[in-house]
């Protein structure tokens, strides 16, 4: 099972793609230091918790706000998890486009969702000293 999308056009001499260059190529980035490795696993293992709390109350993925364009962008959590792990393995993230006409009723910013698994967690804690 794949984590993103499968590109239809692999393999296919007649990709419609293959006279555009490689832009990463061109614009060689370092790869990850240990620290944003360490960031990215991080985020990782949140998203496994905010999926797993989040995910029953009908909360499709994440929202963040872009930098670059100032909109906000809308991920799933199978999306997310597919581009942060991309930018484990290769140390530089995906473009990206904004969803088409997603319902932002199903999406939390990432501090919406660590600030509900803080009180998730803070709640169990009360209750285990009871």
């Amino acid at each position: 099972m794949h984590d993103e999308p499968i590109d239809p056009f692999t393999g296919d001499p007649a990709d419609p793609s293959a006279s555009l260059e490689d832009p990463v190529e061109d614009d060689a980035l370092d790869p990850l230091s240990e620290v944003e490795r360490q960031d990215v696993l991080e985020d990782l293992a949140d998203l496994e918790i905010y999926q797993a709390l989040l995910g029953p109350t009908g909360i499709r993925g994440l929202v963040i706000e872009c930098e670059d364009c100032r909109e906000p962008h809308y991920f799933d959590w199978a999306l997310l998890r597919g581009n942060l792990r991309h930018l484990l393995d290769s140390g530089r993230p995906r473009v990206h486009e904004p969803a088409y006409n997603p319902d932002p009723d199903h999406y939390v910013s990432w501090e919406y969702a660590r600030g509900y698994a803080d009180g998730v967690h803070d709640t169990l804690s009360d209750s285990d000293e009871e």
